[in-house]
């Protein structure tokens, strides 16, 4: 460890550790949703689906790729940035109360988020493949037909990540210290 990280508190380092393994973690998930998108669409069969188009098919499970990167590797570095700029240039130290609450918010939410967004874009493909050809029929099937469970989960995942983004955002604003010189309107 250099002299600025022996600085940082304790539940700081480890705030890092986690989302820094996560990132990788989310990192090779997105990869790989990347070339499962490109395999499974290959065996897509434009001429026996009908009226669904290509894309009509393949548009969820091609939106997981970018979807990983961004929940699971870009927002979680960002994050750990600013918090590391936040310290770095005389902000307060944000609790370890806090940090834990975003933590077991954000992590396992957007870890959902990412399973659902597979589940669709699978979901979505393999019914087109083995003859569904009509959107209406294939959405109505998703989770069984149970729209409310399908609700249910898909608004606490994106709340519980919302909140848990709320909360990071909030304390690391409470702790920066205000710019001198600067009038309030």
């Amino acid at each position: 460890m250099n002299e600025s990280t022996m600085k940082f508190p304790a539940h700081y380092r480890s705030v890092v550790r986690v989302y820094l393994r996560f990132a990788l973690v989310f990192l090779v998930v997105g990869l790989l949703s990347g070339v499962a998108f490109q395999e499974s669409s290959k065996k897509f069969n434009v001429a026996a689906a009908g009226d669904l188009g290509y894309w009509d098919a393949n548009l969820r499970l091609a939106l997981v790729h970018g979807h990983v990167f961004f929940i699971g590797v870009l927002l979680p570095v960002a994050l750990l940035g600013m918090m590391h700029l936040a310290w770095a240039h005389g902000g307060a130290e944000v609790g370890p109360k806090a940090m834990r609450w975003t933590s077991r918010l954000y992590l396992p939410c957007a870890t959902v988020t990412v399973a659902l967004m597979l589940y669709k874009g699978y979901h979505v493909l393999l019914s087109a493949r083995f003859g569904t050809t009509d959107l209406e029929s294939i959405n109505a099937a998703y989770f069984g037909g149970a729209v409310a469970l399908r609700h249910t989960v898909y608004g606490l995942a994106h709340t519980g990540m919302a909140i848990g983004l709320g909360i990071f955002v909030w304390s690391l604003w409470r702790s920066l210290p205000r710019a001198e010189g600067c009038r309030r309107a």
